[in-house]
């Protein structure tokens, strides 16, 4: 009686750690940039409904109360010689690295943030089917760097909404970490990829054995 008793006190006191005791985080997880590919779900991809005013942005998520919008805040995080910031974000002076054209840009109105995958792209892949509020969360993910990127805007609107199989950046030595980029943003956001977008991302790896893919999944 007197075991069954403190077996029934364990277990009461294992179910109230479990109540106070915070959930693990996601893991972040690093694989091979062929895994990688490998596990991104191959389905038909349909861009029916599309809005890109059904994914809010820019906000202020990060931080409400540093005058920035995530515009700033990537841009003050990305900036290889920080730029002196004034009312209302206003940005002068700075240095940036556009490593998709392997350019440096001086100006801040030079530069354009890029969805790593474009929000009609991620609507095509799976993002049609959220609440307003995770898309919002997912145009503003500053939680891995390589969700937004900050670029020259000729490159950013070169790319457009399109994927690996139709557009890599014109730094032909960028194309490994481009798709592993790619590829994590996806896996991050559980996004789907379709058949010429997988077949061009495998050849990528091919040319890629060092390359690996860090992502965190989004919560």
């Amino acid at each position: 009686m007197r075991c069954a008793a403190l077996r029934g006190l364990a277990a009461a006191a294992l179910a109230l750690l479990s109540l106070t005791v915070p959930a693990p985080a996601h893991a972040v997880e690093t694989l091979p940039l062929a895994e990688a590919v490998a596990r991104l779900p191959v389905e038909a991809e349909s861009r029916d409904g599309y809005d890109r005013d059904a994914f809010r942005h820019w906000n202020s998520r990060d931080d409400p109360d540093d005058g920035c919008n995530t515009r700033g805040e990537v841009l003050l995080a990305e900036a290889v010689e920080p730029p002196t910031v004034g009312p209302r974000c206003r940005l002068s002076g700075g240095r940036w690295w556009s490593y998709y054209d392997q350019v440096w840009v001086t100006s801040a109105s030079g530069l354009d943030l890029d969805h790593m995958v474009p929000l009609a792209e991620s609507w095509d892949s799976g993002a049609s089917a959220w609440t307003a509020q995770r898309r919002e969360a997912y145009a503003n993910d500053q939680g891995v760097d390589a969700s937004l990127v900050a670029v020259t805007a000729r490159s950013n609107r070169c790319k457009a909404d399109q994927d690996p199989a139709e557009w890599l950046p014109p730094a032909a030595e960028v194309h490994c970490r481009y798709a592993a980029e790619w590829v994590g943003a996806k896996l991050r956001w559980s996004l789907a990829a379709d058949e010429t977008e997988v077949t061009a991302l495998r050849e990528t790896a091919a040319d890629c054995p060092e390359q690996t893919v860090t992502y965190e999944p989004a919560t």
